[in-house]
């Protein structure tokens, strides 16, 4: 799905209105009888109060629709406009206009904090004060409302995006940003639904069409795209009758260090989980024991040093190679590893301790091949790239390093957004189960399993992303977040693959922050 800017929203709806011949006007009443719709099903008439704030421009234009459709509906509607300025858009004065004509109980002015309504924990707010023209903090009054959305513990319901919040940049004052369980967003979801620092202002989101032109939708590139269970059916590659191991390549694991073999043996298992035909590890010495007594189906090759790496070398031909998993950052292992760097010209996917190598002797970076995966978490990520004064900086600078490098850029999150280029690739799997040891090492395996299958590095770590955050919603099922383990996901992957093509499709977690509806109340 792709997730639009502001920029091009706004031309979206210029081109729909020409070329299908409406007003603005027009778009707008479509717009919200589709959020009074989304409403109207689920209350089917409840006599729940419903308190419908709405500001001076288009959102509030929006509001004044929804709030007119639940008025002529019965509901029991109380409707507000904040006037936080002289200036009214046109379509606001229209649906004004057309809300008076349509009851005696005319929208109640609010000017100052003297004039904010009770409201009650069992009633509804609908939030259409700003939207995503928003270029300016509230003035202290509006964040008091806020707060005093927040303080009544009232479900709140946002229509298109938090008011307070921005499409494109972090806000500076959580109190003057609406907290909304549900927000409805036109058309597509925003960047700002995915991002750690602006996530938690709507627990869960949905998507309403409201008619853009297909055409445009369809012809505009965006910057940033969720990828769900329909982006991921066209790539998944289906198996021939007549191959055999040879088909699908033959994975090395490269890792490991005294005390941290583990993390190969979890990141090689996971490469054969996700259907590479053969996998083989090279470790140190004290690796191959636990190695060949833990994975059977594994092949080991050992460095001649008992603790650690201190050369690479190998006489088999991988067609990809994970990279760095427990492996240390010893002065025999960096330098183990940049002779190997200088030579290889086989796929990389590059994890952990190699990942730390890297980040203290930048000049190596050179030595990646094109289309090399990098899988940093928060810390390791930081490391390469620099710190960051919020998310979006973040992803200015790794997009910036992308590009530098020829690499790919895994940034890993409730939200796994993988970089490459000019385009930012959110993943609409996963879930708090996932924040604990080795999940990362099982990510880099399956990753490395789908190149080695012949998925494109770029595909093959979209693909990876998508289906180890499956294969983690499938098992917390069974064993909910906190005894949730890399093992099971594991485990699972073949259940993850099995899901693409379930009937009817399990609704994505995405929808939300993570964690459902356990924070939320139902409307």
């Amino acid at each position: 799905m792709k997730i639009f800017s502001k920029e091009q929203i706004y031309k979206g709806d210029q081109v729909t209105a020409k070329k299908q011949k409406i007003s603005s006007t027009e778009l707008m009443e479509r717009a919200g009888m589709q959020i009074f719709n989304w409403i109207h099903q689920r209350m089917q008439g409840a006599q729940v109060p419903i308190h419908v704030f709405c500001g001076i421009g288009n959102n509030g234009g929006d509001g004044l629709v929804v709030a007119r459709h639940l008025t002529i509906y019965g509901y029991n509607v109380h409707t507000y406009v904040v006037n936080c300025s002289d200036k009214r858009t046109e379509d606001f004065l229209v649906n004004y206009d057309r809300i008076k004509q349509t009851t005696k109980k005319w929208p109640i002015m609010l000017n100052c904090e003297a004039d904010f309504p009770p409201i009650g924990p069992d009633d509804i707010i609908v939030d259409a004060v700003f939207g995503i023209g928003l270029n300016r903090p509230p003035n202290d009054w509006i964040k008091g409302l806020f707060q005093h959305f927040r303080a009544s513990k009232a479900f709140t319901l946002a229509i298109d995006l938090p008011s307070g919040l921005y499409a494109d940049q972090v806000p500076e004052d959580e109190n003057g940003v609406v907290w909304a369980d549900y927000t409805l967003s036109f058309q597509s979801p925003k960047l700002v639904f995915f991002l750690p620092q602006t996530s938690k202002y709507t627990v869960q989101w949905e998507a309403l069409d409201i008619g853009i032109d297909p055409e445009f939708l369809q012809a505009t590139e965006t910057e940033v795209e969720l990828m769900g269970k329909l982006e991921m059916l066209p790539i998944y590659q289906p198996r021939e009758k007549f191959s055999n191991k040879g088909t699908y390549g033959h994975a090395l694991v490269v890792g490991g260090s005294y005390g941290k073999i583990g993390a190969v043996v979890l990141s090689a298992r996971a490469a054969l989980a996700s259907g590479v035909g053969l996998v083989t590890t090279f470790t140190p010495k004290c690796g191959y024991i636990p190695l060949q007594s833990s994975f059977p189906e594994a092949m080991v090759i050992t460095d001649t040093d008992d603790e650690k790496i201190t050369a690479i070398s190998y006489d088999i031909a991988p067609t990809a190679i994970a990279l760095g998993m427990g492996m240390g950052t010893h002065k025999e292992t960096h330098l183990a590893l940049k002779e190997f760097l200088k030579n290889n010209t086989t796929a990389l996917v590059i994890d952990a301790d190699a990942l730390n190598i890297l980040a203290a002797h930048k000049a190596d970076l050179k030595l990646l091949p094109p289309q090399t995966v990098l899988t940093p978490h928060p810390k390791e990520l930081e490391r390469l790239i620099g710190t960051w004064t919020d998310d979006f900086d973040k992803l200015k600078k790794a997009e910036a390093f992308t590009k530098k490098h020829g690499c790919i850029l895994v940034i890993k999150g409730a939200h796994t957004i993988t970089v490459f280029g000019n385009k930012f690739y959110v993943n609409a799997t996963g879930n708090p189960g996932l924040a604990t040891g080795g999940t990362g090492d099982v990510l880099t395996g399956i990753i490395t399993g789908l190149i080695c299958q012949g998925y494109e590095p770029f595909i093959a770590t979209v693909f990876g992303v998508y289906l180890h955050g499956k294969s983690a919603d499938i098992a917390v099922e069974d064993y909910g977040y906190q005894s949730l383990t890399a093992s099971h996901v594991i485990d699972y992957l073949g259940r993850a693959y099995l899901n693409l093509f379930e009937k009817p499709p399990v609704p994505e977690p995405a929808q939300g922050n993570g964690q459902g509806n356990a924070e939320g109340k139902k409307a």
